[in-house]
């Protein structure tokens, strides 16, 4: 059996940066512990599968697995399989069959490798649970307790599809000097995948309004996690007092040197929030086949 696949860099215009994904467009007829090998095999953070959709009005079914497990629902997969049909089938919007449900994307081409892509968020995000034990979240996350907490924000439990605990802390520079502790970190952010993910507000930093840093689900650091920018969405229209529509942009991966950049965008009204997306660009940095055997 000999599959293609691509691999894209994703949240980023240029190769060579942002978070790497593999994609294997043509994916029907793989069992599940096929994927799952893949998966293991190419050992990048998430691994997309394209097969044919249930339903014919909608583009394509997609799979999302980590080296380790499936996921239900990840940000930069999205957008890196939304970029793969948009540059196929030179479709503006496309309909994602995904485990969390149905995923809409608008989709732009930039060259013919390079495209963007925004979609709505298929379940806005939740609050899940406080967490108030600031000093065990800072023996974690080896920093002080008083760099815990930025403007109003608080450490919590949100999910948008994936379960992640939100750490805000007081500066760029405090989450540049994040030192893991490993001995406890499964007993401080103990919900689901263990995966934290720490932000700040970057007010002197022109390019972006946030930065953040992702530890946890098996994976060391992630570089570009669009499923905790959209948990992320739930805190922030929390914290947001005005009715409207805002548009912000987050920095990831820099620490990592492959910087990552993630459009959000959210809508609020009548002090609820009714609408989420994330959004972001992906370039095809190489493309091969799989020869799995007869």
């Amino acid at each position: 059996m000999k599959l293609p696949y691509l691999v894209l860099d994703v949240f980023t215009k240029s190769a060579l940066s942002g978070n790497p994904l593999a994609v294997v467009p043509k994916a029907d007829g793989l069992l599940d512990g096929e994927m799952q090998a893949i998966a293991k095999e190419f050992n990048l953070s998430e691994t997309v599968f394209l097969c044919k959709p249930q339903n014919e009005r909608n583009s394509a079914s997609v799979r999302i697995f980590t080296p380790y497990t499936e996921l239900p629902f990840a940000g930069h997969p999205t957008v890196g399989a939304a970029v793969v049909l948009g540059l196929q089938s030179k479709a503006a919007a496309l309909r994602i069959e995904e485990k969390v449900g149905l995923v809409t994307a608008l989709f732009d081409r930039v060259d013919r490798r390079t495209g963007e892509a925004r979609f709505t968020l298929p379940r806005l995000p939740a609050r899940l649970a406080e967490l108030p034990n600031k000093l065990a979240i800072a023996q974690a996350l080896g920093i002080e307790v008083e760099d815990i907490g930025c403007d109003l924000f608080k450490p919590c439990v949100f999910s948008a599809g994936v379960t992640f605990h939100l750490i805000p802390v007081r500066d760029a520079g405090v989450l540049k000097r994040i030192a893991v502790n490993r001995t406890a970190w499964n007993q401080v952010f103990h919900h689901d995948h263990h995966s934290a993910y720490v932000f700040t507000l970057t007010p002197n930093e022109p390019e972006n309004d946030i930065a953040a840093r992702m530890f946890g689900m098996g994976l060391g650091e992630d570089p570009g996690t669009g499923s905790a920018a959209a948990a992320l969405i739930g805190l922030l229209a929390e914290q947001e007092m005005a009715n409207g529509q805002f548009e912000l942009v987050l920095r990831q991966g820099v620490e990592m040197g492959r910087a990552c950049h993630i459009q959000l965008q959210f809508r609020k009204q009548d002090d609820k929030l009714t609408h989420g997306a994330i959004g972001g660009h992906a370039v095809v940095v190489a493309e091969g086949v799989l020869d799995l055997g007869d």
